[in-house]
């Protein structure tokens, strides 16, 4: 498996094109969930993503404080693999970009409900009460890095 840290305007368009995919296959069609997802952060991110044998496994987007969230933050995070431990892989080396090209003491990200035991499972607290989002409830958690 390879990992891949990249600035948007360092994808390859073949690249994109597999991250809108992906996303737009768990986010909009798997959750049945009609969102804006080209909203604009992806073009002052970092995207991180695992690919194995030529096809993008595992995605996550990091962004800078004041972007999104108060904090840098990390989002869309997707594992086309689940419960193989990839998901906290590709969380690790989040966490490290997080720090090393935003100088990142704590990061935070909006969960939705369900996935709060994984985001748990590498070191994040429930920071607030629940909130609507796109008609999913979500979670804001946080973890020092």
């Amino acid at each position: 498996m390879e990992t891949f840290v990249k600035k948007f305007d360092a994808l390859t368009a073949t690249e994109l094109y597999e991250i809108l995919r992906v996303r737009a296959e768990v986010f909009i069609v798997e959750q049945n969930c009609a969102y804006q997802d080209l909203d604009g952060v992806d073009l002052d991110a970092y995207h991180v993503f695992l690919r194995e044998n030529g096809k993008i496994v595992a995605y996550l987007r990091v962004v800078d404080k004041g972007k999104r969230l108060d904090e840098v933050s990390i989002g869309r995070v997707i594992s086309l693999k689940r419960r193989q431990g990839i998901g906290g892989k590709l969380m690790q080396v989040g966490l490290a970009v997080a720090k090393e090209k935003f100088g990142a003491r704590t990061v935070k990200v909006g969960a939705q409900v369900y996935a709060k035991p994984f985001y748990e499972s590498v070191g994040f607290v429930q920071i607030s009460g629940e909130y609507m989002e796109d008609g999913i409830p979500h979670i804001y958690m946080s973890r020092e890095v």
